[in-house]
């Protein structure tokens, strides 16, 4: 994944159809000079409508597609005909894109399944036409309804990305090193806070041709619930994630400090997502000698499963799939 491509935040204007107005039609040929009416209805305005499609992982196609407006109805017309129907938006998104109102903040649905449809924005419906107006007491009525009117609306769509494990921890922890060494994926990497500025994804190849996919995702600070670093904007990530890889570095000052740190902004922003399975995994472990990583161990949280690794020397990383593994298809 080129990260340059990933966008998974855009706000954008949407304006459905109006739809068209009824018809005030009475009928009129050489056989009839006074007829009865037969104004048709309007037709529908055209909606804006989110499609799921599994092949796509950005939502960079809308990036610079900040206004979008749908088609408005036609007129109805005599005969009783009906007006042609505003033809509809369908924007093809990620699955995993959620839709919320960019005034309120309030969540209208979420696109998980492909060729999943929902209206973000409904077009207007038509007006009636003379003829639904007729009745025994009213049997000429020269009026008839205008369409409803479209609707303007900013919407904002987001993407949590689709990942088998997540990988949590503070900035400069290795998750990037990690993911391109276990992966093909190629994720900038530094000895700097922040290198990572968008979620990256790996495909992680397993025993017997089996992979499951892995999400490196931007760096937690403490008080990241609040917005603070890079706060919610990678944070909604984890949320599709089923497990979750915490990673604290050997040479932290206090291991099970850092954890609890990491486990207290999750449960902050989503305390749900302490009931996803987690995995502890100590990186850098070459900077410590064997004797050094046995003192080390008191400081290890006993409440989850936990492994010493470092990617730049290949240790521990078979075990680590294997213990992933478990962890995915395990059913408690």
């Amino acid at each position: 994944m080129v990260s340059s491509n990933f966008v998974d935040y855009v706000k954008i204007n949407c304006r459905s159809g109006n739809g068209g107005a009824g018809s005030a039609h009475f009928i009129r040929n050489r056989m009839t000079a006074f007829g009865g009416p037969d104004g048709g209805d309007g037709g529908r305005g055209g909606h804006i409508i989110l499609r799921g499609n599994k092949q796509m992982w950005t939502l960079l196609h809308l990036k610079y597609t900040k206004h979008i407006k749908a088609e408005h109805g036609g007129p109805g017309g005599a005969q009783l005909k009906t007006g042609k129907e505003g033809d509809d938006v369908i924007l093809e998104v990620p699955l995993g894109t959620l839709a919320r109102d960019a005034e309120t903040g309030e969540v209208e649905f979420e696109i998980v399944n492909d060729g999943e449809q929902h209206i973000l924005v409904a077009g207007g419906r038509g007006g009636k036409g003379n003829d639904f107006f007729k009745s025994s007491t009213m049997r000429t009525p020269r009026f008839a309804q205008p369409g409803e009117p479209g609707l303007e609306l900013w919407k904002i769509l987001e993407l949590k990305i689709l990942a088998d494990v997540g990988l949590v921890g503070f900035p400069n922890a290795g998750k990037s090193t990690l993911l391109s060494v276990i992966s093909a994926a190629k994720p900038e990497i530094a000895d700097y806070p922040f290198t990572t500025l968008r979620p990256n994804l790996g495909m992680i190849p397993y025993r017997n041709e089996r992979s499951f996919v892995m999400a490196d995702i931007p760096g937690i600070i403490e008080g990241a619930h609040e917005g603070k670093g890079l706060g919610l904007r990678f944070l909604r990530h984890i949320e599709r994630n089923s497990v979750l890889l915490f990673m604290i570095p050997v040479d932290a000052d206090n291991i099970r400090k850092e954890y609890e740190i990491l486990l207290h902004e999750l449960q902050q922003y989503n305390p749900e997502l302490l009931d996803k399975k987690r995995i502890l995994a100590i990186t850098k472990c070459d900077l410590f000698d064997d004797e050094m990583l046995i003192d080390l161990k008191q400081e290890i949280p006993s409440s989850l499963p936990w492994i010493f690794i470092s990617s730049i020397a290949g240790k521990g990383l078979t075990e680590l799939k294997d213990i992933l593994w478990d962890a995915l298809n395990s059913e408690v």
